[in-house]
């Protein structure tokens, strides 16, 4: 068993960053994939080009694991790169699925990174292999690959432009050339992309917060539909697709994003407080301590504290050092797994009565050994508040989610849910009141994807296209 199955959390994305012009293009790259590594931590790649040839390295495991320092000087030639962290959300955890994924063909080197999930990518997979592709991942980025090889247009711009049109799903992709450097976000602007600027050099990240690491301004958020062609002539700004209802996946404001980045306008840490003020307005308790399970809930605790008046404290430490897997060699270690990741502050919860603020429930398993944790610990009541409303739909976006029947909330009502973890009180964030964190009131449309809570997708899953879409 897996500490994720131990730890059932929401699996993280991937994380893309890609910069053109920068004689430390590499460096700067490295140093931006770390700071993405809460995005993916399965595998990490980086590919330079120096206007000839292209340059990569990549590996399993974290960034440092998988870019050793005697690689950077060989990637250091590159004045462009493109770098990428993986959580496998499609294609098995292997280094054939490590990205970025490089290919050499008539009109040059290219390296394609990739965060997000395309939902028609069996059905396009299969057309391919019907016609003779030969893959060498599972990974469905490959498939853009394919396309972007068979469009065959004299300009890469149109040949990407060709191979998106086809596609359905979420995606940021990065996609360096030898002599230029293109960032596309989907129509629906489902997953999240940023442009910034160093010295003369421009950049772009799945979240801010890699800016604030190398040192680079934000310059603004890539536009659904939008694709950047950034060349030694600069930066241009053209479409590949009409932007669509704007569909923000809000889980990365509730879960995936740092608490220091800021998307679409608005900064994580501060959306994450304003879930735990609006939690308490709609869910009051009588209580002695605020705490929330480490680490995205941390704000929400710090609103809800601030909110109710109820002191914040430090209730239960995070094991920051556990490896990704962990062989547990019987029922007992298993049951008592979660301890691996964290522990209750005895001091801070004895005797007291206790609310404890989640960001989400999955399965609910680990939910109930939290909370048996801290009874253990001495807590006389625990009630547990959600920063989310209940989690009723899988997502086929890029997040590695249980299937629905897996979802606790999607078979049991909010009551069963509370007996199944051992909670005193159960309550979670309403989707409306969620959204006013954004400004949003009164239901009107949001621009944001609350599939998972209401299963309202923005596109098309798992859709069987038609041939005459296939055969041109």
């Amino acid at each position: 068993m897996t500490d994720d199955e131990i730890f059932d959390k929401w699996h993280e994305e991937c994380g893309v960053f890609g910069i053109f012009g920068h004689p430390n293009a590499a460096q700067l790259t490295y140093y931006a994939l770390v700071a993405l590594q809460h995005r993916g931590q399965e595998s990490a790649g980086i590919a330079t080009v120096d206007g000839l040839k292209l340059y990569h390295q990549k590996g399993m495991g974290l960034v440092a694991e998988a870019i050793p320092n005697e690689a950077m000087p060989r990637l250091s030639k590159g004045h462009a790169s493109v770098g990428h962290v993986r959580y496998s959300t499609t294609g098995v955890s292997q280094l054939l699925n490590a990205q970025p994924l490089v290919f050499n063909f008539q009109r040059g080197n290219m390296a394609l990174a990739h965060n997000g999930n395309l939902v028609n990518a069996h059905q396009l997979h299969s057309f391919l292999e019907r016609r003779g592709a030969i893959f060498q991942s599972t990974s469905d980025t490959e498939v853009v690959a394919h396309l972007i090889a068979r469009a065959g247009n004299p300009d890469m711009a149109d040949n990407i432009r060709e191979a998106l049109s086809i596609v359905k799903g979420a995606y940021a992709f990065c996609i360096l050339t030898d002599d230029k450097l293109y960032a596309m976000r989907d129509a629906n602007g489902l997953r999240p992309m940023v442009l910034g600027k160093i010295g003369d050099a421009y950049c772009v990240s799945s979240e801010s917060c890699a800016f604030d690491t190398i040192g680079a301004e934000i310059i603004r958020d890539i536009e659904p539909g939008e694709m950047l062609i950034i060349s030694k002539d600069g930066i241009e700004s053209t479409r590949f697709a009409s932007a669509s209802k704007r569909a923000l996946c809000t889980f990365e404001y509730i879960y995936f994003a740092r608490p220091d980045s800021d998307i679409d306008g608005f900064n994580v840490h501060a959306v994450r407080k304003d879930f735990g003020k609006l939690l308490y307005r709609e869910h009051p308790v009588e209580a002695d301590v605020v705490i929330g399970v480490p680490d995205s809930s941390i704000s929400s605790a710090i609103g809800y504290a601030e909110e109710s008046g109820i002191p914040y404290e430090i209730g239960l430490i995070k094991n920051r050092y556990i490896g990704r897997t962990f062989i547990q060699p019987s029922q007992e270690l298993r049951a008592r797994g979660v301890k691996l990741k964290l522990n209750a502050v005895r001091r801070i919860v004895e005797g007291k009565r206790v609310v404890m603020i989640d960001d989400s429930i999955v399965r609910g398993t680990t939910s109930g050994r939290i909370v048996d944790m801290l009874r253990e610990a001495g807590a006389v009541e625990v009630h547990v508040r959600i920063a989310s409303p209940p989690v009723t739909h899988s997502c086929f976006y890029g997040i590695d989610t249980s299937a629905r029947d897996e979802l606790i909330a999607s078979k049991k009502s909010v009551e069963q849910i509370r007996e199944y973890i051992g909670a005193d009180t159960l309550a979670y964030l309403s989707e409306g009141t969620m959204m006013q964190a954004f400004g949003i009131m009164d239901g009107k449309d949001h621009g944001h994807c609350n599939a998972c809570f209401n299963g309202k997708y923005p596109t098309e899953v798992y859709e069987d296209l038609s041939k005459s879409i296939m055969d041109r």
